[in-house]
């Protein structure tokens, strides 16, 4: 697949200025530089910020009438209910909220909708039932911004409900005593890009400082706070990123037992950005994916070290066998593509019959990431009803396509890049035939896969120190992404396929320079390249550590032959 290669413009006025007044290698000056990050406070907001860079939260809208009622319940020892979403950022955010209001002498109850039986968000059987329950208030987090039916139903039984959420509002909120959500049209909040745990961060702080609490009263969460942040894929960015970059550090020595043993099962050694998006996250989703969300809650409000690890022992059963489901669905999938000769088409949809509804979304991505079409999966049931999952690419809105073909889909929902979908089969052909046409119409092919690389240096300008000095940038995600480099004419001096056939592995020489270089998922590159071949690669610079010894390292993002 051909890629685009961007290269930033050095701006090398600004460059040597950040050399020189903020005493910062040119490698770490040219990424901010690149990122805009130029003046002082910026600069040290993004490399080093403090506990004093968190916004006001009583400048969110309703945040006021949602603490008073809260310290209320606790006061009266009321009965409340936390309602949450069945991912990380969900399962996080009920961790925070529970455990503060323990703290404070107040028991809640929680409530995970079952991603297979209920689906996302609010539904009236389960307010029903916590109502029934005697709940006075009920509080939402990463969730109910667009539960306009389901909260008045809730009013109809004069229970109480506080809205915590980060998606997108409606023109018509629900009718709740509070709604926080900085996505409202009417806010005015310095960053509108919180995850849901974010906003409920947001919401015992303001508790803790209407109660006069010490501020490690709220701070000590920050380690659950960061977890489900970066896993939910917001910007890391702004108060984001002060979340992020001080709760890893809580994260390194956390208290919380079954965060820990989570790390300690996941088999990573260092605790980044990295570990908790391919190691922690995927072992909570999975408990959502596989309808065992509650079972991820337990481990993380756990006090027992027992209990402690046999949950963890289950969460990588789960994590398991969602893989293996994945995987079956995945080959599944692929040889429909491949017989129907799906990969020419510029939409890709194919549908199996009861696929995994926890599953198909992350399938969906990989195939998309793997022909960088938009796909759709879907799952049909006995009854001729199929509910899938889509995954679009940047530059095709896949909401505003199904818009336009909305008379032969039962329901969807999502956004330009991430869509919901339930279609009856005897639909399925027309369907394929207007998506299809959409996205000929959207001259899909003209679009290429973007790699933004930050410059291009010379081997011989670089060195341990200097590529130490990148770890300054971390946490990388949504909005802080890995600095990318360009780096040209280098001649293979060694080149083997490892894992199978699976990942490439390269010396590269530079005159006498020599480094290493690691490509995953393109072994079969060993075939197109020969020892003595000039290439050029777009990759990114880090440290192996290997058998105690630490060498420089290209992890390789694309290659092509030099010209």
């Amino acid at each position: 697949m051909n890629k685009k290669w961007q290269i930033y413009e050095a701006n090398e006025n600004k460059i040597k200025e950040l050399e020189n007044n903020y005493q910062l290698n040119r490698l770490l000056a040219t990424v901010l530089v690149n990122r805009n990050i130029t003046q002082k406070e910026d600069i040290r907001l993004f490399l080093e910020p403090t506990r004093k860079d968190f916004h006001d939260p009583f400048l969110m809208i309703d945040m006021e009438k949602a603490v008073k009622r809260i310290i209320q319940a606790i006061e009266q020892q009321e009965k409340v209910t936390i309602y949450g979403d069945y991912d990380v950022d969900g399962i996080t955010s009920i961790t925070v909220l529970k455990s503060f209001l323990k703290d404070r002498g107040l028991e809640t109850s929680t409530y995970i909708p079952n991603r297979l039986e209920e689906g996302y968000g609010l539904n009236k059987d389960a307010i029903e039932k916590i109502a029934e329950q005697g709940c006075q208030l009920m509080i939402t987090v990463d969730c109910g911004i667009s539960a306009v039916e389901e909260i008045e139903y809730a009013n109809s039984f004069k229970m109480d409900t506080i809205i915590t959420d980060h998606h997108e509002a409606g023109n018509n909120l629900p009718k709740a005593m509070a709604v926080i959500d900085n996505k409202r049209k009417d806010s005015n909040y310095p960053f509108r890009e919180l995850a849901g745990v974010g906003v409920v961060f947001k919401v015992i702080q303001a508790i803790s400082l209407k109660l006069k609490l010490k501020e490690e009263e709220y701070l000590k969460y920050l380690d659950i706070v960061s977890i489900g942040t970066i896993s939910d894929i917001v910007p890391l960015i702004d108060e984001n990123r002060v979340i992020a970059k001080l709760g890893l550090m809580l994260v390194a020595q956390t208290k919380n037992k079954g965060l820990r043993s989570i790390i300690q099962s996941s088999g990573y050694t260092k605790v980044d950005s990295n570990s908790i998006s391919f190691g922690i996250a995927p072992r909570i989703n999975a408990c959502g994916r596989m309808g065992k969300a509650e079972e991820a809650l337990k481990l993380l409000l756990s006090e027992n070290i027992e209990e402690v690890t046999e949950l963890t022992k289950r969460l990588n059963a789960y994590n398991c066998a969602r893989q293996e489901t994945e995987k079956n669905i995945f080959e599944s999938a692929i040889k429909q593509i491949k017989a129907e000769h799906l990969e020419n088409n510029n939409a890709i949809i194919v549908g199996g019959k009861q696929w995994h509804h926890g599953v198909i979304g992350i399938v969906s991505s990989k195939i998309t990431e793997m022909y960088f079409k938009p796909s759709i999966l879907l799952s049909f049931e006995e009854n001729g009803i199929g509910k899938g999952s889509g995954r679009s690419i940047p530059g095709f809105d896949l909401h505003e396509a199904l818009m336009e073909c909305s008379d032969i889909i039962e329901k969807f929902g999502g956004h330009s890049m991430a869509v919901g979908i339930t279609l009856k089969k005897e639909n399925l052909e027309k369907f394929k035939k207007e998506l299809e046409q959409i996205a000929t119409n959207s001259h899909i092919e003209q679009i290429m896969p973007i790699i933004q690389i930050d410059s291009k240096i010379e081997l011989k300008d670089i060195n341990k120190e200097m590529v130490e000095s990148l770890k300054k940038l971390e946490p990388f995600g949504e909005g802080n992404r890995m600095p990318v480099f360009l780096f040209k004419n280098l001649k293979i001096d060694s080149i083997r396929a490892l894992s199978e056939g699976k990942h490439l592995k390269l010396t590269l020489k530079d005159n006498n320079y020599i480094i290493d270089a690691i490509g995953f998922n393109i072994g079969n590159l060993a075939e197109e390249y020969r020892i003595g071949d000039k290439i050029d690669l777009a990759g990114v610079l880090e440290i192996n550590h290997f058998n105690g010894i630490d060498n420089l390292q290209i992890n390789i993002k694309d290659v092509m032959k030099s010209v």
